[in-house]
């Protein structure tokens, strides 16, 4: 069994599960683990991975797991090649070009005109759902508006024995993914000023209000004059032979999605696309997928062809994701020493996880590799103190996980609230006893952050960041009842190490601003101040350590739950609709 036969098979049973849930009724994971026992583990891991993204619970799902290069190599035909040539309608079908999970390419002549075409149809038709058939019809609709010299044009769109097909210009030449493999990386220059073509390209796209959300190097066709050495290559001292390229076309809007009115031409909340140039918001689906996922899949081109790999890539696809969400790509000089620092900036720009980080448009990254190639100052900057104060303070991508913790964050809140006024009464009411308050500490810390775990775990599957956190806090917890513990060891009065709770808080608040929001390096310094409140006015110091916590806590638990509540409120209108 080919990779192509595998991937369509879990992306079919991906489907199956997805209509299950949509449908409100418990996906049969068991059961089709049990249809397809070869493709069981790989199965549960992608299922994982979507209900980790929460879609299960919240929103519509999909899966597109295309070959690793995009479109299969010619092969598993529906149409077998012992076939070709062969007669279809007004075409004559010559040999395939390739497959993805959904369609077949051919190279045919146009009988009428005498031209040569490439043929996209609907592979094994009979057996296309009808979400495959739309899906296929609105990609030919969404590349028939388009109009631009880099942009494959459509020439026909129609139907022949009941299969849909379209025809499109056909270029001679290879992918972007194939010269990269046969030729590795490109020059700096030659690459700038290639995704420079590309990010124009784009932005007519979205112009027209069309997102491709599926760029990737395989779905870029080049056409070369063979023999000929670019200029770049010889500028940059490069030995190797290569070819210059003579056209670009961007090919294969399968996945696009129109952004000029409410229908998608996939659905709303899925993921789609290819993991190693998928954009995070992609990966999860949790937020609206706009132009800056198109702008990050041209920075994951630019940094594979200056490196001759892409930012992710892992064993499995599953892993591949994971990487996306959680991690921050290689800094491409580590690979290629020779990348000009400019232009490693420019591609870390628009692979950065937050959207508002990257640039705002095609246009605008179109703009700064010009500007590159020109040799003028570029608007990318790295080190001035307002970008570092800006990105200081800013969220990560980690922050959506904060929508899990909302709700018992304000429960969190008045626990703490609680905890620390009884400990303020005990002291004006004069409690010497070092057990007293240790047996307090002890089960109010160690009972609540049982009982808040166990809610934390009901609530969906816990991510590693999450643990990262907890364990964080874990470590304060355990440090807040050992200072009562010190304290009888050295014979010092109750509470004499007091201030040390703020400290400890601090801590815990600056691992939080690194790992999730800036913003919490805010609560960080309003803890320790408060440790300095708390030595100088000792009579009221849990009363105010109290106030600072409830406060700390409240306020980003209030934002996150809204903000979860919001984003539900969005799907369920989205799936009403």
């Amino acid at each position: 069994m080919t990779t192509a036969d595998r991937d369509d098979r879990l992306a079919a049973l991906l489907e199956r599960l997805a209509d299950e849930a949509r449908a409100g009724h418990a996906p049969n994971l068991d059961s089709a683990a049990r249809e397809h026992p070869d493709l069981a583990a790989e199965l549960r891991e992608l299922w994982a991975v979507a209900q980790v993204a929460y879609l299960v619970r919240s929103a519509p799902l999909s899966a597109t797991i295309p070959h690793a290069d995009g479109l299969h190599p010619a092969g598993d035909s529906a149409v077998s090649q012992d076939l070709l040539p062969r007669d279809f309608g007004e075409y004559e079908l010559l040999s395939e070009l390739g497959r993805g999970g959904m369609g077949v390419v051919y190279k045919a002549r146009q009988k009428s005109l005498n031209r040569i075409v490439a043929l996209k149809m609907v592979r094994e038709a009979h057996l296309a759902s009808a979400s495959d058939r739309a899906r296929f019809q609105a990609e030919a609709e969404a590349v028939a508006r388009l109009q631009h010299p880099n942009i494959v044009t459509v020439y026909e769109v129609g139907n022949f024995e009941s299969q849909a097909y379209f025809a499109m210009e056909y270029v001679e030449g290879q992918t972007l993914a194939q010269r990269v493999t046969a030729e590795g990386p490109l020059p700096a220059r030659e690459a700038a000023r290639l995704v420079a073509i590309l990010a124009r390209a784009v932005q007519h796209a979205h112009e027209h209000g069309i997102l491709h959300r599926d760029l990737k190097p395989s779905n870029i066709l080049l056409s070369a004059e063979p023999g000929m050495r670019n200029a770049e290559s010889k500028a940059e001292g490069d030995s190797a032979p290569r070819s210059a390229i003579a056209a670009v076309k961007v090919t294969d809007f399968g996945l696009a999605k129109r952004i000029d009115r409410t229908e998608a031409l996939t659905r709303t909340g899925a993921i789609v696309g290819t993991p190693s140039y998928m954009a995070p918001e992609q990966a999860t689906a949790r937020k609206g997928v706009t132009a800056a996922a198109d702008v990050y899949s041209l920075g994951a081109i630019l940094y594979e062809l200056l490196t001759g790999r892409p930012p992710f890539r892992a064993a499995t696809a599953v892993d591949t994701l994971l990487m996306v969400l959680e991690q921050d790509p290689v800094p491409p000089r580590s690979f290629n020493p020779k990348i000009p620092r400019d232009l490693e900036l420019l591609c870390l720009k628009c692979l950065q996880k937050p959207l508002d980080l990257r640039y705002p448009s095609g246009t605008a990254l179109a703009a700064d590799l010009d500007a590159f190639l020109a040799g003028e100052p570029m608007t990318v900057d790295a080190g001035s103190l307002g970008s570092f104060v800006s990105r200081l303070l800013r969220e990560t991508h980690h922050a959506s996980v904060l929508e899990n913790w909302g709700l018992l964050w304000m429960w969190h809140s008045l626990m703490i609230f609680l905890l620390c006024m009884l400990t303020q009464v005990m002291a004006w009411f004069g409690v010497k006893s070092h057990p007293a308050y240790l047996a307090l500490w002890s089960a109010g810390l160690l009972t609540w952050g049982t009982i808040f775990w166990r809610l934390r775990r009901r609530g969906g599957p816990v991510l590693f960041v999450e643990r990262q956190i907890a364990h964080a806090w874990a470590g304060s917890v355990v440090g807040s009842i050992g200072l009562f513990v010190i304290e009888v060891v050295k014979g010092l009065d109750v509470l004499t190490l007091s201030p040390v709770l703020a400290v400890l808080a601090g801590m815990v608040f600056v691992f939080k601003a690194g790992t999730l929001s800036g913003h919490f390096y805010l609560g960080a310094a309003a803890y320790f101040v408060t440790a300095g409140l708390m030595t100088v006015f000792p009579e009221v110091g849990h009363l105010i350590f109290g106030v600072v916590s409830a406060v700390s806590f409240f306020v980003p638990g209030l934002k996150y739950y809204r903000q979860r509540k919001r984003g539900e409120a969005m799907i369920l209108s989205e799936v009403a609709a």
